[in-house]
């Protein structure tokens, strides 16, 4: 009998416990993709991102403290919200929060190549 009162115990009580240790802000997602809107007013983004036919936007909100670095040179430089441009690919590690999707870290990894290929 005792074993079965601990382990009720164990059951109800571990979890809230557990969950009361985890640190907020910590990136739990993440995504690889291309932009398709910078909104500066509202300081977000929005990023296509998927494989083949199965494709998702994301729309991350962008704190004025996030990182965001280039990578696109070989080392990374930071940037500003403003130098991020539709077509350019990032990765990006967000969270949710009530408000929607908040980014933790941005990095411009390339650009998309705006040339339109056609099949022969």
């Amino acid at each position: 009998m005792d074993r079965v009162t601990l382990l009720s115990l164990a059951v109800f009580i571990c979890p809230p416990a557990l969950a009361a240790q985890a640190r907020p802000g910590v990136p739990h997602d993440s995504v690889r993709g291309a932009i398709r809107v910078v909104d500066l007013r509202a300081r977000t983004l929005e990023v296509t991102t998927g494989v083949g036919f199965a494709l998702r936007v994301v729309r991350l909100q962008v704190p004025a403290g996030v990182p965001i670095t280039n990578k696109e040179s070989g080392q990374r430089e930071p940037i500003r919200l403003g130098e991020l441009k539709p077509g350019d690919v990032i990765r990006a590690s967000f969270g949710g929060r009530p408000t929607g999707f908040v980014a933790y870290t941005i990095e411009r990894v390339g650009r998309m190549d705006a040339g339109v290929h056609s099949t022969p």
